[in-house]
């Protein structure tokens, strides 16, 4: 107890890092507030209906990772996803497009005009997206809930459809507006903090929900309650692993001693994480899962194919996004990490592996332990993100299961540990104890920072 207080004195001494953290509290703030900022002409008594709605499934995924905006009808109703998912499709353009994959080389001009396409990109996908909102916005509500009502049309006017368009557009940028400031003048990534309040937002009433729910009759009781606890901080913990994991390996460095002409052997290693990717290929594949309810105009009422796929709790929704997270976990691994350049490195500073060619053997050498390793990660990440609908299927409370693994507590784990370490460096850069006693917190290398 007493290093803790020690800690949080140092942090407040030192000024940057006190600015950063009371920035980003205060911009945090700003969007809790605006979370709770109903839609002009919305009555917010009136919305139990979408609330009810948002309660478990994929759109109650939705509303977490709004921050619960979604079923408030907010104006920030429709979150930072669309720039999460315009952020996606630059990426992926990136890779198959020679243009974008010139302004990645042309340094901080190319990533502004990469930024710059990046937001058009997120009006464009936010335009598409509020008239299918508002549709299913509109069919949850009574027609005396919503003003201006239009009675020759027997339904909201077109003054209230377009200004509310507008509106969430506005919103969505405003959001992304924001997670940028944090990014430059707070700490920690903006976009995935601003993810992560969201969902921690929606904790006690998820747990409030499924202690009620225990309670009750047919419920099984606190010893219940009590185990689910334990297995989910055991999934946390599974889940901290899974961050953090990595395999190393040893590299031989001929280093000169300083003050010495004798040569020594300095035994040092490359560390390769078992998830490189760290939590991108979840929520790449989950953006693609929000497309056909996205499609379908964010209702319930879903047939064929979307219905299929919009079955959180379905076999084939399960199946189809395990495998897209196994492939974007080799997809992001191979954009992120690059051996011909590690090789490269080691060679130019007299670094080599042993029994292994210096230059494309040793590239050779570590793509093929990056292929091994990246395998049963895949499969780790895969799992835990599918962990939310098996726990469901056990009965556990669709609210609850959410942090279960999946999406919801990969992003927590991830954004603490990244934000936790870069406040550690700032406590180490100025020669006081880190957080822990090892003074080492393995973050994730911001694999969110596209998005900020």
């Amino acid at each position: 107890m007493k290093r803790f207080f020690q800690t949080l004195l140092n942090i407040y001494n030192i000024d940057d890092l006190r600015i950063r953290i009371l920035n980003t509290l205060g911009i945090i703030l700003i969007y809790r507030l605006g979370s709770y900022v109903v839609l002009p002409g919305v009555d917010p008594g009136q919305l139990q209906q979408l609330q009810a709605q948002t309660q478990e499934g994929l759109l109650g995924l939705l509303n977490m990772f709004s921050g619960g905006a979604f079923s408030n009808a907010s104006i920030f109703a429709l979150g930072i996803m669309p720039y999460i998912s315009a952020s996606i499709v630059i990426q992926l353009l990136g890779v198959a497009v020679p243009y974008f994959q010139r302004l990645q080389k042309e340094g901080e001009s190319g990533r502004k005009k990469i930024n710059q396409i990046t937001r058009y990109l997120t009006v464009f996908i936010t335009a598409a997206q509020a008239p299918a909102y508002l549709a299913n916005l509109v069919s949850q509500l009574p027609p005396q809930a919503i003003s201006p009502f239009d009675p020759a049309s027997a339904g909201p006017s077109l003054y209230f459809m377009i200004s509310s368009v507008i509106i969430l557009i506005s919103g969505t940028l405003f959001v992304m507006w924001l997670g940028e400031r944090i990014t430059e003048r707070g700490i920690g990534n903006g976009i995935s903090l601003i993810i992560m309040v969201g969902i921690i937002a929606q904790l006690p009433f998820a747990l409030m929900a499924e202690f009620i729910a225990r309670m009750e009759e047919a419920g099984g009781g606190l010893v219940v309650f009590l185990v689910e606890i334990v297995i989910l901080m055991a999934v946390v913990v599974l889940v901290i692993l899974l961050v953090q994991g990595q395999r190393r390996i040893p590299v031989q460095f001929a280093k000169r001693v300083v003050g010495n002409r004798q040569y020594g052997g300095v035994r040092q290693y490359i560390p390769l994480k078992v998830n490189a990717a760290g939590v991108m290929p979840i929520i790449f594949a989950q953006a693609i899962m929000f497309i056909p309810i996205t499609l379908a105009g964010f209702s319930d009422a879903l047939s064929g194919f979307a219905a299929t796929m919009s079955d959180f709790t379905g076999f084939w929704y399960n199946f189809t996004f395990a495998t897209l997270i196994i492939l974007f976990t080799y997809f992001y691994t191979a954009i992120t990490v690059n051996p011909n350049q590690m090789a490269e490195d080691m060679k130019k500073n007299g670094g080599f592996i042993p029994g292994v060619k210096p230059g494309k053997r040793t590239a050779e050498f570590i793509d093929n332990v990056m292929s091994r390793i990246t395998l049963p990660g895949s499969l780790f990440l895969a799992f835990v993100a599918i962990m939310p609908a098996l726990v469901s299927l056990m009965g556990v409370t669709g609210q609850f299961a959410q942090f279960f693994g999946g999406t919801s507590l990969l992003i927590m784990v991830g954004v603490v540990l990244d934000t936790l370490q870069q406040i550690e460096s700032h406590l180490l850069m100025r020669h006081y104890d880190g957080l822990t006693k090892s003074g080492r917190i393995k973050g994730r290398s911001s694999p969110m920072g596209m998005t900020g």
